[in-house]
């Protein structure tokens, strides 16, 4: 699942063309701002595609619009649809979409009237069940490349201006960065360690810190340095490799000291025809630490620290990655008041009646358990039903709230009640820090 300390959705599309499509403001109006929502460090915004009202992530790892899950969505008419084959990361193969042009896509005030939008049916392509809000799809150059777009992660507010309206402040406690394009992509330079800085893609889609396609001598044996991990999903399936902790990781002035950096396995890029100047990824880890500016039009990024800034960097400490499976029904008594009744010598007799209120709630489910992980250790398996978490009915937390506890303080106990089949089970462990 989609999670703040490991858990991604990185998408890497064939270049499939852009028609001359613009995103564009009412008469008289220069910018706007739209609250959204941010889950495991990535920026969830509401999108209207022909009409139709949607969760989109905001991603700058994309180059083309993508729709990949239609639930709880009624009806949406795509104009023109055309069969195209997309390949991304992860092992599996290419998967069948359709690409559909002339398509009317808002984002706040902004809108285009001429948007291209491929369309994944591949239900297995469901990041609602791992973010615990529907995602309908993902969003990113075609609406970057018309704006200089403001997150501001702190207040969870994106502002967007024309480009012609925008002047930047004076700013000595910011830095700015070029910005380098490829196939529709930004990469940033980034230092690691001591070392010359490389390009890294501006990976906003991605919830960890930094990803790594070489080890170099930054992985070691002995003493051991890392573990292997589920990193994520990628277009073409689940993407797996190592998990580590770098010495550095400085963006112009910018440093962190010992970030989480994932090095995903090779086998995830089979076919994939990567920038061959890039070194890695930058994920929302890291930028969620800043006030970002993304100005495509003039090829730059402009970074401000923010209250996140110091944040530790962690790992999920459990070894557990949770989702969202489907709903349930409860029922919980309620006792309620009927009436009061006097009764001799001033005593006070309080009739109650039991009143039993049924209401749908969410299932948790045990989608991956790395192994020699402490929820590994203490015999939880991939398919349990989680019912209680810590003494609560697990139904009373948000997804992002259990994924918090996860990576939240070293040493923390965790109990929790399982169901694996017919029988139910209590598991008892701590969180640990693995490297």
């Amino acid at each position: 699942m989609l999670k703040k300390l490991g858990l991604l959705w990185v998408l890497f599309f064939s270049v499939l063309g852009f028609s001359q499509s613009k995103f564009v403001f009412p008469t008289n109006v220069k910018k706007d701002k739209i609250s959204f929502k941010m889950v495991h460090n990535l920026v969830v915004i509401p999108v209207k595609v022909n009409g139709v009202q949607l969760n989109f992530l905001l991603d700058t790892g994309v180059n083309t619009t993508i729709i990949f899950s239609l639930s709880g969505i009624d009806s949406l008419a795509l104009n023109n649809p055309k069969r195209v084959n997309l390949r991304g990361l992860g092992t599996g193969e290419s998967i069948v979409a359709y690409s559909s042009t002339g398509n009317t896509v808002e984002v706040g005030k902004a809108i285009n009237r001429n948007q291209r939008v491929n369309v994944v049916f591949d239900h297995t392509l469901n990041l609602s069940k791992r973010m615990g809000i529907p995602i309908h799809g993902i969003l990113g150059y075609d609406f970057f490349k018309d704006f200089v777009v403001i997150t501001k992660y702190t207040s969870k507010k994106l502002i967007f201006y024309l480009p012609e309206f925008f002047n930047y402040k004076k700013c000595r406690k910011c830095v700015e960065l070029p910005l380098t394009f490829h196939n529709n992509k930004p990469y940033i330079p980034v230092r690691i360690n001591d070392e010359a800085e490389k390009l890294f893609l501006l990976d906003s889609g991605s919830s960890d810190a930094l990803w790594l396609f070489e080890t170099g001598n930054l992985i070691s044996e002995n003493p051991k340095n890392y573990f292997e991990d589920y990193l994520g999903s990628g277009l073409s399936g689940s993407i797996f490799g190592k998990r580590s902790k770098i010495n550095s990781v400085s963006l112009g002035k910018f440093s962190f000291h010992r970030s989480t950096v994932a090095f995903p396995d090779s086998i995830a890029f089979k076919n994939i025809d990567l920038f061959v100047n890039r070194k890695g990824s930058i994920g929302g880890e890291i930028l969620k630490r800043f006030t970002v500016t993304i100005d495509y039009p003039s090829q730059k990024i402009v970074l401000r620290k923010n209250a996140h800034y110091k944040n530790k960097f962690h790992y999920n400490m459990s070894g557990l990655t949770v989702e969202h499976k489907g709903v349930e029904v409860v029922k919980e008594e309620k006792k309620v008041l009927l009436e009061k009744l006097s009764i001799p010598e001033d005593a006070v007799s309080i009739p109650m009646n039991t009143v039993y209120n049924y209401f749908l709630v969410p299932k948790y489910i045990v989608a991956e358990v790395t192994e020699d992980s402490p929820a590994y250790l203490a015999g939880i398996k991939k398919g349990d039903e989680i019912i209680t978490l810590n003494g609560k009915k697990v139904y009373h937390f948000k997804l992002a709230e259990l994924i918090e506890m996860f990576s939240s303080v070293e040493g923390k106990k965790i109990t929790m009640k399982i169901r694996r089949g017919n029988k139910t089970f209590k598991k008892k462990f701590y969180l640990k820090e693995r490297i």
